[in-house]
């Protein structure tokens, strides 16, 4: 496989992903943002471990979906994520019916 066919692979890969997430994100409540990740989801809690320097932020989402191309299965019941860093919540707008 050469290196323009790997790109070529990669941009129908990400195509095709922004496809899904367009398709499914009237099917979710909130959009969630870490370092390393961007998911949707239906629930999500938050919670601050103080005992650890910088805090350490555990996110619980329920009814979740992952953005990863590389993933054979994007929808999960539930996620686990522990970081660090910064970490972007938001509501989405109730969609209008």
């Amino acid at each position: 496989m050469s290196e323009e066919d790997l790109e070529r692979y990669e941009s129908e890969i990400e195509l095709a992903l922004v496809q899904e997430y367009r398709a499914v994100l009237p099917m979710f409540t909130y959009v969630v943002e870490t370092e390393r990740r961007f998911y949707l989801a239906n629930e999500v809690d938050v919670a601050v471990r103080e005992g650890t320097s910088p805090p350490c932020i555990e996110l619980r989402l329920t009814d979740a979906w992952v953005w990863d191309m590389y993933r054979p299965a994007r929808f999960v019941p539930a996620v686990r994520v522990l970081t660090f860093r910064d970490v972007n919540i938001e509501r989405l707008p109730d969609a209008e019916l």
